[in-house]
């Protein structure tokens, strides 16, 4: 089977998050790996000693991945995937840029390397979702019709 661009682009993504969400779980590439909660800012566990982390995080990081290696099949699924799990990237950035970071409201939790980090993503994912799915019209010309 062959794989489009966008198909690829949405493996590689779910590939990379179910990466990420097995990483939060293993002590020493996540840091203070002991203080880690199921959610909340009490967390003070640091994927790569700077991302924070809970399980619930992590959860997230691992069906994002089983979602984009599952939407990965088809083009529409995968294109699908790239620019809405962008689009709920972005809302996560500015979620964590609204929300304080000692409060009850980032359950998730989040810090601002992770804000920004999301930051990336949504703009990334929605940027493959589009470009590589951008439709190119070709023109023939024929001999004597102009």
């Amino acid at each position: 089977m062959t794989r489009t661009p966008v198909q690829t682009a949405a493996l590689a993504v779910g590939v990379v998050f179910l990466l990420v969400g097995i990483l939060g779980f293993i002590p020493g590439i996540t840091t203070n790996y002991d203080t880690m909660t199921f959610a909340g800012h009490e967390s003070e566990a640091l994927l790569l000693g700077i991302f924070e982390v809970s399980i619930l995080h992590n959860i997230v990081h691992l069906l994002f991945g089983v979602a984009g290696v599952a939407m990965a099949r088809t083009v529409g699924a995968a294109r699908s995937y790239l620019i809405g799990g962008g689009i709920i990237y972005l809302v996560l950035w500015l979620y964590g840029l609204i929300v304080d970071k000692d409060s009850s409201a980032n359950f998730v939790p989040v810090n601002s390397a992770d804000d920004w980090l999301h930051f990336v993503l949504g703009v990334g994912m929605v940027a493959l979702g589009y470009l590589l799915t951008r439709r190119t019209t070709t023109h023939r010309t024929v001999p004597g019709i102009r």
